[in-house]
């Protein structure tokens, strides 16, 4: 009775502190994910037609009119592309948008033209946006306040293309074609304008399973939770043992050792970024980082991958001497390689240090990149060991499998490289989200968007499921064929 009673407080105490940690991270994340976990960039956002000629020379009274029907809930940012043909002009141009139908002005922004560049974008940011614009027809209006023909601007245009359900009008009368001009602007994202809501109701359920959980441990029941914890303390100090060996193993009689762990990642992104940033030119901002990232990720999942596929078939003796459970064995090849993974996160922190990227408190959030993918390779594992066991060619297969997924992962070339058509390729790739999210947080210094939380759990739990169940179904016949 007294095992059972200090049993029962232990597993207490750690309900106690999985509330406590989820309640930390749930105010973490709120005070991180800022603005991103509340809006998202609207898909109605606006992008320039590709100009065919200038509009003509803007004097004194000069106007140009862009009419549009928006498709944005809260415009935020507009932009109009000048020429001001090579030269220093003096004088201001007026920027309006207004609301076609009310004429009401929304937006109005006196610009000195001498501070415009040739042949760019001028781009004007809205304080707090202009809200409940979806459905309307806008109207964008550029006007010459006081300039002469020795400092005349210009718009730029396309004279055949038009812009969705707008008109062009230059000096009031209509003409063929589109300004050059883009609109940007947010929607709300629900997760986001409910987030309280939505993680009281979560906290709520959680609390819930472990006051149940410590409720069939104080009656003697069993359950699949209860399970899993007593399994890990059980055999908690022979996976301590494996994971160390597997850890020791890698490095022996090897004379740098550990060193391997901070060097292979950086030998890997200097080689790269010689070939890619000098031979092919890549213009992706501080590519060092975008690239180190991604190898980082993804050698993490090839290494973890790789020593769980054998992780059954190399521990035979074992397995048909004593009753040991047999996930360990993959679980345990993948923590070890997790151990290389975040030493080989250090240099990457270096790099980052060395190229001034500009840290915010969005990267707390890298340990659930992290997190999601050392669970899918865990699932990974699991699924390839089970296949090993059946069929011995597997290891070769996996070893094309992975250099076409390296390929297919968006490590060392940018996103955009595909058109948008063929994202879903991107999309059904479990490594690419998780990298994209580290990217984020990294390069861009903000929370990704709720969705990318949500694609990167997916990612992790759709694998481990997957790789658990076929695992189970096979286990018990592993003996046969080792």
């Amino acid at each position: 009775m007294g095992t059972k009673a200090k049993k029962s407080v232990t597993l207490a105490q750690a309900c106690i502190i999985v509330m406590l940690a989820y309640c930390v991270c749930a105010a973490a994340l709120y005070w991180i994910g800022g603005d991103q976990l509340k809006f998202h960039n609207s898909p109605g956002n606006i992008e320039s037609v590709q100009p065919t000629g200038p509009i003509g020379e803007m004097t004194q009274g000069f106007s140009v009119k862009q009419t549009f029907r928006s498709e944005i809930d809260t415009i935020q940012q507009v932009s109009v592309q000048f020429a001001t043909y090579n030269r220093k002009n003096t004088g201001s141009v007026l920027v309006t948008l207004s609301d076609a139908e009310s004429r009401r002005k929304l937006f109005e922004k006196r610009v000195d033209v001498s501070s415009l560049q040739d042949n760019s974008f001028a781009v004007f940011d809205i304080p707090n946006g202009i809200t409940g614009t979806r459905g309307k027809r806008m109207e964008l209006s550029v006007t010459a306040v006081d300039l002469d023909k020795a400092n005349a601007v210009t718009l730029y245009y396309n004279n055949k293309e038009s812009a969705a359900d707008g008109q062009l009008l230059v000096n009031g009368a209509p003409a063929n074609g589109a300004l050059c001009f883009t609109v940007s602007g947010t929607e709300p994202v629900f997760f986001g304008q409910h987030y309280f809501s939505i993680m009281l109701a979560v906290g709520v359920l959680l609390a819930f399973y472990l006051f149940n959980l410590c409720r069939k441990e104080k009656n003697g029941k069993k359950s699949l939770g209860l399970n899993a914890i007593h399994a890990f303390t059980r055999y908690r100090f022979l996976l301590d043992q494996l994971v160390s060996r597997d850890f020791k193993t890698k490095y022996k009689r090897s004379v740098l050792g550990v060193l391997w762990s901070f060097l292979n990642p950086l030998l890997s992104m200097t080689v790269q970024y010689i070939v890619f940033s000098t031979i092919f030119k890549s213009d992706i901002p501080n590519f060092a980082v975008y690239l180190l990232i991604g190898i980082v990720f993804f050698n993490f999942f090839t290494e973890a991958a790789g020593m769980g596929l054998s992780s059954i078939v190399s521990n035979s003796s074992l397995l048909t001497k004593v009753y040991i459970p047999k996930y360990i064995f993959p679980v345990s090849r993948v923590l070890s390689s997790a151990i290389n993974f975040l030493l080989s996160l250090i240099p990457l922190f270096l790099v980052i240090l060395a190229t001034k990227t500009r840290m915010t408190p969005a990267i707390l959030l890298l340990p659930f990149a992290v997190v999601c993918t050392v669970v899918f390779c865990i699932g990974m594992s699991m699924l390839l060991s089970s296949m090993m066991v059946f069929f011995r060619d597997t290891q070769f297969l996996w070893n094309v499998i992975s250099m076409l997924w390296m390929y297919a992962t968006p490590i060392f070339y940018p996103e955009s490289i595909l058109p948008g058509k063929l994202m879903f390729i991107f999309k059904m790739n479990p490594m690419y989200h998780v990298i994209r999210f580290a990217r984020t947080i990294v390069l861009q210094g903000i929370s990704p968007e709720p969705q990318a939380y949500l694609f990167c759990l997916l990612a992790a739990v759709i694998p481990f499921a997957i790789g658990a169940a076929v695992f189970k179904k096979c286990q018990n016949r592993f003996i046969l064929y080792i």
